[in-house]
Order: structure tokens, then sequence, then C-alpha cells
């Protein structure tokens, strides 16, 4: 009787590996060459128009020429920027107020009693160019610098127009204390008193019951500071939009603050108050002045003390922000968006998805593999693109002496990172909606409307200010946050619109990535339901 023994191969039974189905499915996506081009050409496109953005920021031209013919006082490229005032952690601020001031020779405090803070009387409306509302960031109080050069350090007390009282240093500090508006029914006591490097502030209702705002220790404060009273007021900001247009229009304004009870203790060498106008306004805003009265300060004042904002209408326009130069991730992203379609919905057009599912039955398997595949060529081809924009454009923009609006390394590492991770998302993204549409126009057409869209309706001012906001909000276009480079700060009343690599959106950064996210999640989970449940 013959015996028939079974060959068994010495290889053990297992599934077919998960990184062979992904070595195969990046098989598929280098062997087409249409694929490979597009991705090539996306990152050409993006660092292209960022490089062009550059060119053309720094080939600028301002003053005006003779018209009788003669040569005029035209100035070209970096001698048209305004110069950036540095604040003490090296940030742009702008650093404009009117100062009653006295040398404070060591430790001692200084406090006061605001009974008023107006802006100018209605009358004055418009008459040069000045805007007779209080603005709500009018700023009145006391103030202890390290020194008279602006941008130096410094620590204040002030009561605002409409914010209450805060305390404030160094420009991007704040901390809020008592709320309300002052009047001489509610007036507000304040004090700044010094110890050594460190200011403590204080705010009372009624000059007897203290509580402590905040304490700030300021590093390397010399022994004799400047202290006294200040009053400054920021532009009038106005922004309108029309059905495909928007216009920001500013103009300056005064504070006048009214304080009494002024009383110092500690090295006062000077007995003598000196009033001077400090920094210059945006807009050469008027100095403003002071009026002393037997104990009563009258002071007046026009300009800033706050973080220098990019922008139209801001305090540091003119300057650009790295983000600006990231501009063309718009176009590079549609490119994208077409290879992550075609990437699964060319196998539904050529009849090859049953070929692929034959040879890895399991479906949710073929999604992520080809999910991984794309996000990581879109992640490489966003980072190569976004590296060559900020690295080849910054060092362009500083050969010509061109300044750009200074942000910390992180700030930059984030950009290049975040623009790289924003194009693997929408890929992966597109990907599942092509899985879901098995037709390549649909699934393009659809990523473009959710994620392209919305940002270009809100940067053009195509809907109302408050819908373009929300759609920055709820849709996938939240992810351009994370291109944002400069922050916003609550403090400083300033044109903080959408624009492309440059603009203000409504989420922070990180925040808006994740709504892309939570998006890429959701239409994962339903391409992988219908992946299962339909036939191939």
């Amino acid at each position: 009787m013959t015996t028939i023994t079974k060959y068994r191969s010495p290889v053990q039974d297992g599934r077919d590996g998960f990184p062979q189905l992904l070595r195969a499915e990046w098989t598929k996506f280098r062997t087409v060459r249409g694929w490979v081009i597009a991705m090539i050409a996306a990152i050409l496109v993006t660092a292209g128009l960022g490089l062009f953005l550059v060119a053309a920021s720094t080939n600028v031209s301002c003053g005006t020429g003779n018209s009788s013919g003669g040569s005029g006082q035209v100035q070209h490229g970096a001698a048209c920027q305004t110069t950036l005032l540095l604040g003490p952690g090296g940030e742009p601020v702008t650093d404009s107020f009117y100062f009653v001031r006295q040398p404070l020779a060591g430790n001692g405090s200084i406090t006061v009693r605001v009974t008023s803070l107006t802006g100018l009387p209605p009358s004055a409306n418009g008459q040069g160019d000045m805007q007779s509302q209080l603005m709500p960031w009018a700023k009145a109080g006391i103030i202890i610098n390290q020194n008279l050069t602006n941008g130096s350090a410094y620590v204040a007390m002030m009561v605002t127009g409409s914010n209450g009282v805060r305390m404030q240093w160094n420009y991007t500090s704040d901390a809020p204390g008592l709320p309300g508006a002052v009047s001489a029914a509610s007036p507000r006591w304040l004090r700044l008193a010094r110890d050594g490097d460190t200011i403590a502030g204080y705010d009372s209702t009624d000059g007897a019951h203290w509580m402590q705002v905040g304490a700030v220790h300021l590093a390397g404060l010399p022994s004799a500071v400047q202290a006294g009273l200040f009053a400054t007021s920021p532009q009038f900001i106005e922004m309108s939009t029309r059905f495909g247009s928007g216009n920001i229009s500013h103009s300056n304004t005064e504070a006048t603050a009214v304080f009494d009870h002024v009383s110092r203790s500690g090295a006062w060498p000077a007995s003598t108050w000196n009033g001077g106008a400090e920094g210059v306004a945006p807009g050469g805003a008027a100095p403003g002045g002071y009026h002393q009265a037997g104990g009563q300060f009258t002071v007046t004042g026009s300009g800033d003390i706050a973080p220098a904002i990019p922008g139209p209408g801001n305090s540091a326009v003119g300057h650009q922000p790295i983000g600006f130069f990231l501009a063309g991730t718009v176009a590079g992203l549609i490119a994208v968006i077409v290879v992550a379609a075609m990437f699964m919905t060319a196998e539904y057009r050529r009849g090859l998805i049953r070929t692929t599912l034959a040879v890895s039955p399991g479906r949710g398997r073929v999604l992520a593999a080809k999910a991984i595949v794309i996000g990581v060529v879109a992640f490489v081809t966003g980072l190569a693109a976004a590296a060559g924009a900020v690295i080849v454009a910054t060092e362009m923009a500083h050969a010509s002496g061109y300044s750009m609006f200074p942000v910390p390394w992180p700030t930059e590492l984030r950009l290049i990172a975040g623009t790289a991770a924003l194009v693997a998302v929408a890929a992966v993204f597109t990907l599942a909606v092509g899985t879901v549409a098995r037709r390549s126009a649909a699934a393009v057409m659809t990523a473009i409307v959710t994620i392209v869209v919305p940002f270009f309706l809100a940067f053009t001012a195509a809907v109302p200010t408050v819908i373009g906001e929300w759609l920055l909000r709820i849709t996938p276009a939240a992810a351009f946050a994370v291109q944002q480079s400069t922050p916003q700060y609550h403090q400083v009343q300033a044109s903080y619109t959408p624009g492309l690599g440059d603009g203000f959106l409504p989420l922070a950064p990180w925040a808006g990535f994740a709504v892309l996210c939570g998006w890429a999640v959701l239409a994962l989970a339903g391409a992988a339901y219908l992946l299962r449940r339909r036939d191939a």
C-alpha cells in the first residue's frame, strides 16, 4: 500500500504581511509617472510662488517723482520700509505715549487716583484725521520704565477705554484688574511699588482697600528708572466688507485722563515733573501734552504701548511675516488633491480594484496601506515645498536688505512641519472621499470645495465676516491656521484678517489643524465601512 505524503512548505502559515501590502501600494504609486510629476510640480509651484512674492515685495518703489521731469525722491526696495522697534524679548513693538515723569533712584512706589478717561470731544471728529470716540484699548495710568529708550522694559498699571483696569508689562503680557469704566463717581486707584528688580501692581476702588494684580521681575533693572503718569490711544481701525472686496481704514485718536491724589514714597530725588511725547505713533499722531493745576494732572496722549502686528492698517505694515511666502500652498495642494483622489479612483475606473482585493481580502488593510502611502508621499512633498519657500525666500529677502517680520525659530519650524502635515492629512482626506465617491471628478471637487473654497471665501470677503470666521472654524479649511506666523493679542486693536500664508484665522494653529484631522478620521471611517459593504 502506497502512502502519499502531502508537501508542506517550511514557511509557517500566516496572513499576507502588511509591510508587503505597503510595498505593493508604494510600487503602484511610483510607477505611475504622471503622479510623480504632479508631486514634483506641487513642490515647484509652492516654492516658486513664494520666491516670486519675495521678489515682488523687495522690488517696490516709494516716494514721488518731480512733476517737471526732474529727478524726485523715489526710493526702492528696503529703503521703503520703516524700521521695526524691538522690545525686550526681541519681538516687534510700538512704543508711543505721553509721559509725565520723574526719576526713581531705588526702591519706592507711586500712587494715583484716576477720575476720568475720555476721547476727543465730538466737535473734533474728522479734524486732522482724528476720531473722537474713546478706543476700547485707550490707556492711561502709571508706569515704571527701565529708561527713556523706545522698546525698553516697563511695568504699567492702567485704566482702559472699555477693558477695565489692566496691569501690562514688556508689551506682550497683560493681567486684568478691577472691571468697569472709570468716572468721577467710580474712580480707580492705582499703585506701582518697586523692590529691587520686582515691581508689584495694585488697584483699589477707595484708596484704602488694595488688591495686588500681579508682581513682575525685570532682570537687570538699573538703580535709576523713570516713573510717572502716561496716556496713549491706538489708531481707530475700521474694516468693511462687501461681496468680493474689503476695505480697511484707519485714523489717529487721542485719550485724555485726569489724575489726582498723586503720592510717592521712597527714593525720588526730584520734585518737578517733566512731560514729553515718547516715540512716534503710527500715522504721525499728535504728541499730546499735560496740564497741572494744584494736585490734579490732565494728560493727553496718542499711540500705543503694545506688540506690533503686520498687515494693512497695523503698526508693522510693510514687514511681511514668513507665512506670507507660503501663499503657494493652495496651488500646490490642488495638485496633491488630484493625485490623492486618483490613487484610489483609478483602480475603480480600470477595474483593478478587484485584483487588489483578491490579493489582499482585508479591505480595511488595503485602505490603511493606501492612506499611509499617499500620506507619507504628500508629507514629503509638503515638507520640501514649505522648506524651499521659507528658507530660500528668507535668504533672498536678507540678501536684498529687506527686513521681514521676525518670528522665533520654533514658529518657523511649526510653519514648515505644519504645512507638510496639512498637505498630508488633506491627501488622506481626499483618498477617503475618493473611496466613497469612486469617481475622480467627484472626489477632487468635494475636497476642493471643503478645503480650498471656504478659505478663499473668507480671504476675498466674498461672504460676511461672521460667516467667513465660522467657515474657518468648522470646515477642513481651518487647517490653514497652522500657517499663522504671528500671534493675535487680545489687548491689541488691529486688523486681524485672513490671508494667503500671512493672515489671522479664528482658531489657534494646531486647533485649526485638528479640525482637518477630525474630518479625515470621519472620512476614513465612512470609507472603510462602505468598502467592506459594497461590491468591488
